[in-house]
C-alpha cells in the first residue's frame, strides 16, 4: 500500500490528503511523523477539510487533542510535549487508539513519542521537507508491535 508522493505547495498537499481522506472507512488511526515545520498540521488540516470538517483545524500542542466533527469525528492529537506513551495514557490516548469507533479518526502527530504503546495496524505518513514549499510524502500502511 506504500505509496511516495512530491508535492509542490498547500494545494498539491491538499489534493493528496483528500485521496487519503477518501479511502477512510472509520476506526482508523494515522500517525504523522516529520520535523518540525514539515507540514504535519497543514496535512492534517487539509485531510480534515476533505471530510467535511468545517472548524479551523490548528496543532493540538498546548492542549494535547483535539476534537472535530464533520463525515467522521476526529480526535486529533500532538505529542510533542510528551515523553513516553506511558504520559500518554495519563491523558487517554491509549483509550482513543484501542476504542476507536467505527465513525470516528484519531491523528496523531509526533507519534514517534508514543511508539512504547502502539500495538497493531496503523496508517503512517511521512512528511519530508525538501525546501520551502517540496515535501516528499509518503502514505503507508505498518503493523507495529506485532
Amino acid at each position: 500500500m506504500k505509496k511516495t508522493n512530491i508535492v509542490h505547495g498547500v494545494e498539491q498537499t491538499a489534493k493528496l490528503a483528500k485521496e487519503f481522506a477518501e479511502m477512510m472507512k472509520g476506526g482508523e488511526v494515522i500517525l504523522l511523523d516529520g520535523e518540525m515545520g514539515a507540514g504535519k498540521t497543514t496535512f492534517a488540516r487539509e485531510f480534515c477539510r476533505a471530510l467535511k470538517i468545517e472548524d479551523d483545524v490548528v496543532s493540538p500542542t498546548f492542549t494535547i487533542m483535539r476534537e472535530y466533527d464533520g463525515k467522521f469525528k476526529v480526535y486529533h492529537f500532538d505529542m510533542y510535549r510528551l515523553g513516553s506513551g506511558q504520559e500518554a495514557c495519563e491523558f487517554g490516548l491509549d483509550e482513543y487508539i484501542y476504542n476507536n469507533k467505527p465513525n470516528a479518526i484519531v491523528l496523531i502527530e509526533w507519534a514517534e513519542n508514543v511508539m512504547d504503546i502502539l500495538n497493531g495496524l496503523f496508517y503512517h505518513v511521512k512528511i519530508e521537507r525538501i525546501d520551502d514549499v517540496t515535501r516528499k510524502i509518503t502514505i503507508d500502511k505498518v503493523n507495529i508491535g506485532g
